[in-house]
């Protein structure tokens, strides 16, 4: 109630509708996910009050998942992975002429998903922080840990391409003065990377320029075909085969979000491949659209974004690029996301988790009946768009600390993301490495102390073995997995 108390004064309302009408157009445009508007936006943080901004980043984030169906569903361009099983069956109703209905399912779907497990995050989300308050510095790098190897060996398609980008990360967060000696670490004698590279630099850079540069760099040329629209409307019959589908992608949803594991891929083909296994007549997937293929990843989408706040709130870990983000945006009010966050910064926590039960009433009122309103912004032009976005980022760097070295930064990091992209390599664990890594650091030297330098200290403890034990099976399991395979599953 304390926190409904402040989510709802009329300064945090207007930040809550702002950042989902924001989420909401930057989910439609195509190309364009809440990463990037979150790392653009990010520069806000000097400015604006902590809770102010954290419910408005949350409505941006939020918002992105409800708009990038439309985009999905009309132009077949899926903003963000999440919505890439949306727009395989949602793609094929638009085509038979039930764009409205597809749409319709998406948003009340993502309604009742969104709602459900907010419900989830407001009774679990507290219980998981008392069990981490009892963590020592031990389990805490080996939570790191397991972060690190999970973003890293599932958000990419390559485990070691993953592993390069999370040492880029590591290595970035080294720069800078040591925390217990004072030296100056890898900075080459530059005095302005004495205080290290700013997590909103790199945000910025690695999404935002990046996305910009490699869109009119390698896909200028694409002409998007677009369906047109229907009355969003659901017939009873939609119902009827909606709702269990929203259930079922819920429950498949939540428990991915609430372990670091990142992305939305997984439980969104699940719920995919769970639906067409249950469809009692599967002869519409794949041909005229079938509506459960829309109805269940599009609630496991947006169960699964709620429930990574879960992560991200009580032990302070990222699944996910807008997470990491994020925990960047709590780091420049100087909040450490953990188990303490509940007792030092309960009136924030707990007025963003009323925001989202505000803003997903607000979304589903925005994207019902303006749907057609948010269809126009796909008629804006890519190069005015992405010019924008470029004027954005600079503007709001150089606004930090009205630095040319930053700007000369912030383009280095944008070629370099620019080369991540083509060759496939994941930035989430840039970012991740980047702000969990000083932070492991200090874990492993106070695990270190404690155990009076024996390195056996993390096998001594039960916690810290079981989650050592979990990273190996994250690094070898697939290997293995694979190895079976290609022996045709037959024993030596």
């Amino acid at each position: 109630m304390m926190g409904f108390a402040t989510a709802i004064t009329p300064v945090n309302l207007l930040w809550a509708f702002i950042g989902c009408a924001i989420g909401t157009a930057v989910g439609v445009l195509p190309g364009i996910g809440p990463a990037v508007a979150v790392a653009m936006l990010l520069p806000i943080t000097t400015k604006v009050e902590a809770t102010a901004s954290m419910i408005f980043f949350a409505g941006i984030y939020y918002g992105a998942m409800y708009g990038g169906s439309t985009t999905s569903i009309l132009l077949n361009t899926p903003g963000e992975t999440g919505s890439m099983v949306t727009a395989m069956e949602g793609n094929k109703m638009a085509k038979s002429g039930r764009a409205g209905a597809a749409l319709a399912t998406a948003a009340i779907g993502s309604f009742v998903a969104g709602t459900i497990a907010t419900v989830l995050v407001t009774l679990f989300a507290p219980l998981v922080a008392d069990f981490a308050v009892k963590l020592g510095p031990p389990e805490y790098f080996c939570l790191m840990l397991l972060a690190f190897t999970t973003v890293s060996a599932v958000l990419g398609k390559s485990t070691l391409r993953g592993m390069t980008a999370l040492f880029v990360g590591l290595a970035a967060g080294l720069i800078g003065m040591d925390q217990i000696s004072g030296q100056a670490r890898y900075t080459g004698g530059v005095p302005e990377l004495l205080d290290g590279i700013e997590i909103v630099l790199v945000a910025v850079g690695l999404f935002a320029v990046a996305e910009a540069l490699y869109a009119v760099l390698y896909e200028g040329r694409v002409v998007e075909q677009q369906n047109s629209m229907s009355r969003v409307h659901m017939t009873a019959r939609d119902w009827r085969r909606s709702w269990p589908a929203w259930l079922r992608g819920t429950a498949i949803g939540f428990p991915f979000g609430t372990i670091p594991a990142g992305g939305t891929e997984i439980p969104t083909f699940l719920s995919y491949a769970t639906e067409k296994k249950l469809a009692r007549d599967s002869s519409e997937f794949g041909t005229k659209g079938a509506i459960e293929g829309v109805a269940g990843p599009e609630a496991a989408n947006n169960a699964t974004v709620t429930a990574a706040l879960i992560p991200l709130l009580t032990l302070g870990i990222p699944t996910s690029n807008t997470t990491a983000i994020l925990l960047g945006a709590f780091q420049n009010y100087g909040i450490q996301p953990g188990p303490q966050l509940f007792t030092t910064s309960a009136t924030l926590v707990w007025a963003l988790i009323a925001s989202l039960y505000i803003g997903n009433v607000m979304l589903l009122i925005l994207n019902l009946p303006l749907v057609g309103l948010w269809v126009k912004l796909l008629k804006i032009p890519k190069p005015q768009l992405y010019a924008g976005i470029l004027i954005f980022a600079t503007v709001g760097v150089y606004g930090m600390r009205q630095s040319a070295f930053d700007l000369v930064l912030l383009y280095g990091i944008g070629v370099l993301g620019v080369v991540m992209r083509r060759f496939d390599f994941p930035t989430a664990p840039v970012v991740v490495g980047m702000i969990l890594g000083p932070l492991a650091e200090a874990q492993l030297r106070n695990a270190l102390s404690i155990g009076e330098g024996r390195w056996t200290v993390f096998i001594d403890r039960p916690m810290s073995a079981f989650l050592l034990a979990v990273v190996v099976a994250v690094l070898l399991l697939p290997r293995l997995t694979r190895w079976w395979r290609r022996r045709g599953g037959v024993p030596a």
